[in-house]
């Protein structure tokens, strides 16, 4: 049974990294990911869920209880490298509501890869339900949204309201109106007005990109 070392440092060749392009891509220093393919120092739980995400095997695989699937496609001697250290790890937040507003757990439930970047901070979200799918925006999808507290009329964001209900609307204001406009085949997925006055409207951000769920 292979040591978690062992694991970590054979993964990373299998991807062809070196150590300091791993560490630019999880955003973890170099000297740790040294520590912890020597065996000086083990990973917590959180940087373990990091790993096994990134490598996309489960937990057992990653700690040697259950063997890695080898690659068997040989590389022809002509392949070009691929560059990761473009890629920007993002948190994962919860699952946001894309039909009736639920409740959006702030806790980051694991982490995805973007290469966008550009200097903005940039966080992901689990869609539930249907009704944006006209959008092409459907039920376990993961959105990709820029953190911003402004949007243009007609743009798809994030939307906090009364500081605990959460959803994913087309935006739109006149004056102390907003209205959360519904994109969707199905019919039961009616506009949300609020007034202003009455009703806390937080913009969270922009979406910016939709990762899509295989069917």
């Amino acid at each position: 049974m292979a040591q978690l070392s062992d694991m970590l440092t054979y993964l990373r060749k299998r991807k062809r990294l070196s150590q300091q392009e791993l560490a630019n891509i999880l955003k973890i220093s170099r000297s740790a990911i040294g520590m912890y393919e020597t065996g000086k120092r083990e990973p917590d739980l959180e940087t373990l869920e990091v790993f096994a995400d990134f490598y996309n095997v489960d937990m057992n695989t990653l700690t040697g209880k259950t063997p890695v699937k080898e690659q068997t496609n040989k590389l022809p001697d002509n392949a070009i490298p691929v560059d990761f250290s473009h890629l920007k790890r993002i948190p994962i937040l919860g699952r946001i509501a894309a039909g009736a507003p639920i409740y959006a757990e702030e806790n980051i439930e694991g982490y995805t890869f973007t290469d966008l970047n550009g200097g903005a901070e940039y966080f992901a979200l689990r869609v539930r339900g249907d009704s944006m799918n006209a959008a092409r925006i459907n039920d376990g999808d993961l959105v990709i949204i820029r953190r911003q507290d402004i949007v243009e009329n007609g743009e798809i964001a994030a939307v906090m309201i009364n500081d605990q209900d959460a959803t994913l609307k087309r935006f739109s204001r006149e004056g102390d109106i907003v209205t959360l406009m519904p994109q969707s085949t199905n019919p039961v997925h009616q506009p949300f007005v609020f007034d202003l006055k009455k009703t806390n409207v937080k913009i969270l951000g922009l979406v910016v990109k939709v990762e899509f769920q295989p069917s």
